[in-house]
């Protein structure tokens, strides 16, 4: 059956791949390289699918290589199924609908090259070990706790109370803007249910403020580098993102950029920053809001990972202080806290501001599921007890990954004291083509360029969560190791030991 002609949302030009891709070279077939490159840039999202690549004539003009090269990395794109092809449309990027596909492992007649199964396909090619499956140390979730079913259940018994109503609640059901806020008390910031929105999920909430806050053209201050998806909300926006240095934050360069390019917006991660893992001091946080009040702009703190500190050293205070400031926001999530399919989060902010929010997301989902909502409220009420079996989980998880990195590679791997995510230092720049390499391997990983907003940045840095299982986390060294041997041009780093 023939493919139908894919539909085209929007069109990159060959400077911005060149951009995208960084270093991409990650050893062998140039053609492969390329193609291993613009894959992995798809599976980690900064290349949407839909996308119209640039023509192979003008591609291999801007990376200075063979139009061969350029040729024959779009046909390995169609034939992994990244890639679909049709007269007047180009080279559009797709994503398979099943990505990962393990496949057995061959040897060729008379040869001594494996024939392994491609590990984002299912395909063969020559030369390639074998990889079975496919390993994700980029998507930040961790599995639900065992109270999620309990907290459901629960929530299925105070169901029937809200079935004479019609069920939408546009700012979030009583019972959990009333448990959200009592959190904020508890960690010192007194808080209102009237101060809580509930929203589908903390990136409804990003999205919420970047629509409200900004129009075209307007600026919008972020770290750099920072959560990826946060500034895509703000692009979308029509905003133009400028970054801070962060891991730590620069505080005074903050204070300069917000008084030379007047922003809108301003968002920060202050707990187990996103990727970094660094923390803001009690003394940041007093200087950032004195940072919003003096300016007058909107400074937004993500806290969605707030709950999941790993050590025990002390949180510093609450970002929002004493919670008076009208220019200070704060959002919050049961996602990363709890589970991902908790599609639950919050805003807390100003009461002025609580309404605009409300009425601006009436024109995407006018209220959050009462069901989710419920099953929040009951985990709230234990949250002591759910959390602690958490971060034990994670401490455990954390200390596999890190452990088996350390061993098995020079890179400098930093312990983080919490969050879900390692920030490592490959000690070379050539994070974009270890990713790639590593997607070739079938492990997702993140490139530090994506995290930054100009995608250039953090050239030596990779993101790698720990939500997965020790055992997957295991699995996956061994073929960051191949990876490595790839980029670095040997089969296994100096020092290694795996």
């Amino acid at each position: 059956m023939p493919v139908a002609s894919p539909t085209v949302l929007r069109q990159l030009s060959p400077a911005t791949t060149a951009r995208l891709l960084g270093t991409w070279h990650a050893g062998g077939p140039a053609y492969i390289a390329l193609a291993d490159a613009l894959r992995a840039a798809v599976l980690s999202g900064t290349l949407a699918p839909h996308t119209r690549l640039p023509s192979e004539r003008e591609l291999a003009a801007t990376l200075n290589v063979s139009r061969t090269t350029t040729s024959g990395a779009y046909a390995r794109l169609r034939e992994l199924g990244f890639a679909v092809s049709r007269v007047g449309s180009g080279t559009v990027t797709t994503l398979p609908q099943r990505a990962i596909e393990p496949g057995p492992l061959h040897r060729p007649a008379g040869g001594d090259a494996p024939l392994s199964a491609d590990p984002l396909r299912g395909g063969t090619h020559a030369g390639a070990p074998a990889a079975v499956g496919h390993l994700d140390l980029w998507q930040a979730t961790p599995p639900a706790p065992p109270e999620l079913h309990g907290a459901f259940a629960r929530a299925l018994d105070g169901l029937p109370a809200y079935l004479d109503s019609g069920g939408y609640e546009p700012y979030g059901l009583t019972p959990l803007r009333e448990a959200i806020a009592a959190r904020y008390r508890e960690r010192g910031v007194p808080t209102t249910a009237g101060e809580i929105l509930v929203t589908t999920g903390a990136q409804q909430a990003i999205a919420l403020l970047a629509r409200t806050h900004l129009r075209p053209g307007e600026r919008a201050v972020v770290e750099s580098p920072t959560y990826f998806h946060a500034m895509e909300a703000m692009r979308d926006a029509g905003g133009r993102v400028v970054g801070v240095p962060a891991g730590p934050l620069d505080v005074d360069q903050l204070a300069s950029t917000v008084r030379r390019a007047r922003p809108r917006l301003v968002y920060l991660v202050p707990d187990y920053q996103n990727p970094t893992g660094f923390v803001l001091s009690a003394e940041e946080r007093a200087a950032v809001r004195e940072i919003a009040d003096r300016h007058g702009v909107t400074v937004v703190g993500d806290e969605t990972l707030v709950e999941l500190g790993l050590s025990d050293e002390r949180t510093p205070p609450p970002f929002a202080g004493d919670g008076t400031s009208p220019h200070v926001v704060s959002v919050g999530s049961a996602s990363k806290a709890f589970w991902g399919g908790l599609r639950v989060g919050w805003v807390r902010a100003h009461p002025q501001v609580i309404a605009q929010l409300a009425r601006a997301r009436q024109s995407v989902d006018i209220a959050t599921a009462v069901l989710e909502q419920l099953a929040v409220t009951e985990l709230l009420g234990r949250r002591a007890e759910v959390m602690a079996g958490r971060r034990q989980m994670l401490r455990e998880r954390r200390d596999v990954l890190v452990g088996r990195l350390q061993e098995a590679f020079p890179w400098d791997v930093p312990v983080p004291q919490g969050g879900l995510f390692c920030w490592v230092d490959l000690g070379l720049p050539v994070a974009q083509a270890f990713a790639a390499a590593a997607a070739a391997e079938g492990v997702r990983v993140g490139g530090g360029p994506m995290f930054t907003p100009d995608n250039a940045g953090a050239t030596s840095r990779v993101r790698l969560t720990f939500t997965r299982s020790p055992a997957e986390l295991s699995d996956a060294v061994p073929r960051l190791v191949r990876a490595w041997g790839r980029v670095a041009g040997r089969q296994r780093p100096a020092g290694s030991r795996a």
